[in-house]
Parts: structure tokens; C-alpha cells; sequence
């Protein structure tokens, strides 16, 4: 009943109504408690605070976290029901399709999260701050509304609404699996040599280089070695023309 009268408040009479119809928008429903979800989209450069209203606030990374966890089980429990007779191996490959960094970025993009991170966050946006967006927004509606409800927003405004599970159904994205299963075909080694490791906005950034036969064919930098590994093999498998082609918005 707390909540209701609050949502109730927030969207007619609240100071902050602007904010929280336009969050009803983009959500389907209007929060309860409004400051979790300034901080969904409030970036660590911030210093902990937006500047408004004297409200001082974390960034997203704790919610960052909560919601990757939260999201990624609704998506296992969501792929789990609609694939009945599927293996876990396949299970596993489409939850990672589904929540990898790239497909998120993507998410974040069609919601349309840019101009909330510009307007809560005080730095230059990138596209990875999409996704980590996403997550923290996910965490933010679990904070509100708990798994259940969190699950129905994420089924219906994510998984049913802006992806495509039947196209990412039929697309490969291991991009290292392919180039070691080329190289194989054709005689050829592949390794992967750690070029530098350095700190980029407090975090550990990793540049690794793809070597066919021992020599450099890539490089790429990712704040995860193995993702870094997977961006440096696309390129690989663009350089040596073999790429299969990715779906629209993968």
C-alpha cells in the first residue's frame, strides 16, 4: 500500500514528477523510490554526488553488480522454459549472446539510456557505459520491485521487445572458437600474447594481440583478458576475410 501511495506521489505531486514519468516511459511503471534510480545512471566519475537537490550518491557499479546477477538468471529461467529440450551447453552459449557487453550496449542504445547518463553522469559517454547501464537499471527494478516484478519488466520491455532469441538462435559469437576451428582446417597455430596492462578510469585494462603462425594478425583492449582475447579474434577474422556475419544489432 507504501508503495502505491508513493508511486501515486512521485508521478502527480512530487517535485521530481518530470523525472518519474519520464522513467515510467521507459519502464512501463513508476518507481517508488526515484533516488535508486538516479544512481542507476549516475557514472563513477561523478565523486559521489549529481549535483541536484544536495542528494549524494553512489555510482552504479553496486548496482551494476546486483543487476548482472539479477539479469542473468531471469535470462537462464527465461531461455530454460522456452527451450524445453535444449542441452546445457546450448542453454549456457545463448544466456552469454544474450547478456554479453556488446549485445547490452546494443539494449541500452534502443532504450534510449544515453540521455539519462547524460544528464546524471559528468563525463564524456562511451558505448560500454550503455550496457553497464542496463545492468544498474536491472538492479534498480529488483530494488523496487522485487525478482517477480523484475522478471516481467525484464521479459517484456527486454527479452520480448528488443531482442531477437530466434536470430541469436542461429549466430556463432565465439569468435575464438572460429579462429582456432580455421586454423585447424588449415595447418595453421593460433596464441594470444598479453601486450600491456594499465589502469584506465581506476580499473585494470587489458591489451592483448592474436598471433596466426606466430605472427600478429590483431590487437585489442577490454577490462576482461578474455573478452579482449574475443574482440582481438573478430578482427582476426575480419583481416583474414572469414567473419560470418552478424545479426542486425547483435
Amino acid at each position: 500500500m507504501l508503495h502505491r501511495l508513493l508511486r501515486f506521489y512521485n508521478y502527480y505531486l512530487s517535485n521530481d514528477r518530470e523525472f518519474a514519468r519520464r522513467l515510467h516511459n521507459l519502464l512501463g511503471f513508476t518507481p517508488a523510490n526515484l533516488d535508486i534510480f538516479r544512481t542507476a545512471f549516475s557514472h563513477r566519475s561523478n565523486g559521489g554526488s549529481n549535483g541536484k537537490e544536495g542528494y549524494a550518491l553512489q555510482n552504479n557499479e553496486r548496482l551494476e553488480y546486483l543487476g548482472d546477477a539479477v539479469l542473468g538468471t531471469i535470462v537462464a529461467e527465461y531461455l530454460f522454459k522456452k527451450y524445453p529440450n535444449a542441452d546445457e551447453g546450448f542453454l549456457t552459449k545463448m544466456r552469454s549472446k544474450i547478456v554479453k557487453r556488446k549485445a547490452l550496449n546494443a539494449i541500452g542504445d534502443k532504450m534510449g539510456l544515453d540521455v539519462l547518463l547524460n544528464e546524471h553522469s559528468n563525463t564524456r559517454l562511451s558505448r560500454s557505459m550503455y550496457g553497464n547501464a542496463v545492468e544498474a537499471l536491472v538492479g534498480a527494478v529488483y530494488l523496487d520491485l522485487g525478482y517477480h516484478g523484475t522478471k516481467r519488466f525484464v521479459v517484456r520491455e527486454i527479452l520480448q521487445k528488443l531482442v531477437d532469441v530466434e536470430q541469436l538462435e542461429q549466430y556463432d559469437d565465439n569468435y575464438k572458437s572460429q579462429l582456432l576451428e580455421w586454423c585447424q582446417k588449415h595447418g595453421k597455430t593460433v596464441s594470444y600474447k598479453l601486450i600491456a596492462r594499465y589502469k584506465y578510469e581506476k580499473r585494470d585494462r587489458f591489451k592483448v594481440a592474436v598471433l596466426v603462425d606466430g605472427k600478429k594478425i590483431a590487437t585489442a583492449d577490454d577490462f576482461n583478458k578474455k573478452s579482449a582475447e574475443q574482440i582481438a579474434s573478430g578482427k582476426a577474422l575480419d583481416k583474414l576475410g572469414i567473419r560470418k556475419p552478424e545479426p542486425v544489432d547483435a
